[in-house]
């Protein structure tokens, strides 16, 4: 007699949103945010709305430039943004509220003034795997709105710590 499992269905991993340049990098370390999907995350099925996934990667990059240095204020003071120009969400699983999960993520890597990263968001307990995304994003003239020739050289410099 077959049995039912308790655990809803979950998509297969796929590459399919991921380049394969993007792919090299994928021995980098991962930077940890963890997050909890309060109510206000939520959708009238109490599980995360697919938008919450994108604020959840935002502050979990925010976070890991911080980290190394790169504080999104001074960023700006210097005149310089980091738009998002591409965004790939897989959702593998929904996020039930009240569940604690982990969004983790790493700079895959710098091609002049593009930055592409690499994140996924799982369960604390690295048992479910709820959304895998690639990012990448552009350094802007804030004034002026236009990419820029390169990054201004105290962040290329932080974010060479990444790269190791």
């Amino acid at each position: 007699m077959p049995t039912v499992s308790d655990a809803p269905p979950q998509l297969p991993p796929t590459d399919a949103i991921q380049s394969h340049a993007l792919q090299a990098r994928a021995e980098a370390p991962w930077f940890e945010y963890p997050v909890r999907a309060h109510p206000h995350h939520t959708d009238y099925a109490g599980n995360v709305w697919h938008g919450a996934y994108v604020s959840w990667l935002e502050e979990a990059r925010v976070e890991c430039l911080r980290s190394i240095g790169i504080d999104f204020s001074e960023l700006v003071a210097l005149g310089c943004d980091l738009p998002v120009v591409e965004l790939a969400i897989r959702y593998h699983r929904s996020i039930p509220m009240g569940t604690h999960a982990i969004v983790k993520c790493r700079m895959l890597e710098m091609d002049g003034v593009r930055i592409n990263w690499d994140c996924r968001i799982q369960a604390a307990s690295a048992r479910d795997l709820f959304a895998t995304a690639t990012v990448t994003l552009v350094a802007v003239d804030r004034e002026q709105g236009r990419i820029l020739r390169q990054l201004p050289p105290s962040v290329k410099a932080a974010l060479v710590k990444l790269s190791v």
